[in-house]
């Protein structure tokens, strides 16, 4: 039978060349595959939720209330949380695309401290790009799907974005709305962009960034080079890597279900179905650095060439994408003629840290500038001058931030000098004392 399957499959050579490629033994390769696990996850919950969920806007009786006349989708949501392990469900679902997202930020910033984006590995940096702001996208149709109040302002925001876009605006708000604002489209739209063009591309991408990694081979860490130079130094994918894989995937899934069986997500039940009073909506950590600087940016409308260039458009379209644009330029400002091997340490490369570190400070003012109305009522901020004082953060902290860096990175230089200085003069020491006792010896004889 082996042989028989082994002539028409070739497993023996599909064994050869893949499941016994080595994988490098080193903890921060496993947030790669949190990512991946998390998305796995997210597909097969998605399965299930979607044998449940009516994608519609027609009106039919609430579960929680039957005199009440609600879209079938939000009453679907609510017939879900009635049902046995259903609102669990739901939480999986949501926390682990958080968690994806989450994973796959910290995995990317690995990359990005070690240098592991260097050639010949530009592609895969960009793929990785694609994919976290695809999942945040996938995400934001996710959570606009249960059409509850949330849903329904949250909805009403993105449409508003795209319809900010001058010129072809509103063409484009009414194609990804399926019509105007609230049309019975809206939600089959966003339905078919969350279960099968966003899944898609997520598949696409993941496929491909795995298929250039496993013809790449991994970027390894720093001592596999003293063991064998431009080999990989790890262990094999079957028998070895395999089982550490599903034990981990198992251990992420399980604290995962405990963590949604605790905390809870947003609940349908108090926002209610949509209705013209929107509630106070903040996106989820991954896009709040987006929502921070629509908070904060002063209102602009500029006419031009019958177009309309606002505020809305500047802070939600335009900056991200100059922001996100530096990231894909990575590779190219930091260009390196032969191919990467193995991590960098970062402090070897203070400005690269030193940037990185003003960048994530910048992101994480632009976070906090997210909550402006909680900070300016709980005091901490004046409301005349919160703008100022935040944008006057966001612009002076990223630079504190990379000075302090390198200041840091100077003091673990002069360490490592003083370190290499102590043991040289030890072995300096070591080496007149063995020529002593050698001169010794020689005397005696």
């Amino acid at each position: 039978m082996n042989q028989w399957l082994d002539d028409r499959l070739h497993i023996t050579r599909l064994n050869d060349k893949f499941l016994r490629k080595a994988f490098p033994v080193h903890h921060s390769f496993f947030l790669g595959e949190i990512t991946l696990f998390a998305m796995v996850v997210l597909i097969l919950t998605g399965i299930i939720l979607a044998f449940f969920y009516e994608p519609s806007a027609r009106l039919v009786p609430n579960p929680m209330d039957a005199t009440q006349q609600v879209p079938a989708a939000y009453a679907s949501a609510m017939a879900l949380n009635l049902m046995p392990f259903g609102d669990m469900l739901r939480r999986i679902h949501h926390w682990m695309a958080n968690l994806m997202v989450g994973s796959g930020l910290v995995h990317m910033l690995r990359i990005y401290f070690t240098g592991s984006y260097k050639r010949p590995r530009e592609i895969n940096w960009w793929i990785g790009l694609l994919l976290l702001i695809f999942s945040a996208l996938t995400a934001v149709t996710g959570y606009s799907l249960p059409y509850d109040n949330f849903a329904f302002t949250t909805l009403k925001v993105v449409l508003g974005i795209a319809s900010s876009i001058p010129w072809i605006g509103e063409w484009v708000g009414q194609a990804a709305g399926g019509g105007k604002f609230a049309s019975m489209a809206l939600i089959p739209r966003f339905y078919g962009f969350h279960i099968m063009l966003l899944p898609m591309i997520l598949i696409a991408l993941t496929a491909a960034h795995l298929l250039i990694m496993i013809k790449q081979k991994h970027t390894q860490a720093r001592y596999a080079k003293e063991i064998a130079y431009k080999k990989i130094v790890g262990v094999p994918m079957m028998t070895q890597q395999t089982p550490i894989m599903l034990i981990l995937a198992f251990l992420f899934t399980g604290l995962v279900m405990l963590f949604a069986a605790f905390i809870p997500v947003h609940p349908s039940e108090v926002f209610g179905p949509p209705s013209n009073q929107s509630p106070i909506v903040k996106p989820d950590f991954y896009l709040m650095w987006v929502f921070g600087i629509l908070a904060i940016l002063p209102g602009i409308e500029v006419h031009f060439l019958g177009g309309i260039i606002n505020a809305e458009f500047l802070g939600a379209l335009v900056a991200p994408g100059l922001i996100i644009g530096l990231l894909f330029a990575v590779p190219l400002l930091d260009r390196s003629k032969e191919n990467l091997y193995y991590a960098e340490n970062p402090t070897d490369y203070p400005v690269r840290l030193g940037i990185g570190v003003a960048f994530l400070m910048m992101i994480a003012v632009f976070s906090v500038a997210g909550y402006r109305p909680e900070l300016v009522q709980s005091g901490i901020l004046n409301e005349k001058s919160a703008n100022a004082v935040l944008w006057t953060w966001a612009i002076v902290l990223p630079i504190v931030s990379y000075f302090v860096v390198q200041l840091i990175v100077k003091m673990i230089g002069r360490y490592r000098e003083l370190d290499a200085a102590e043991s040289r003069r030890a072995a300096l020491i070591a080496a007149q004392e063995d020529q002593h006792n050698a001169h010794t010896s020689h005397s005696h004889d």
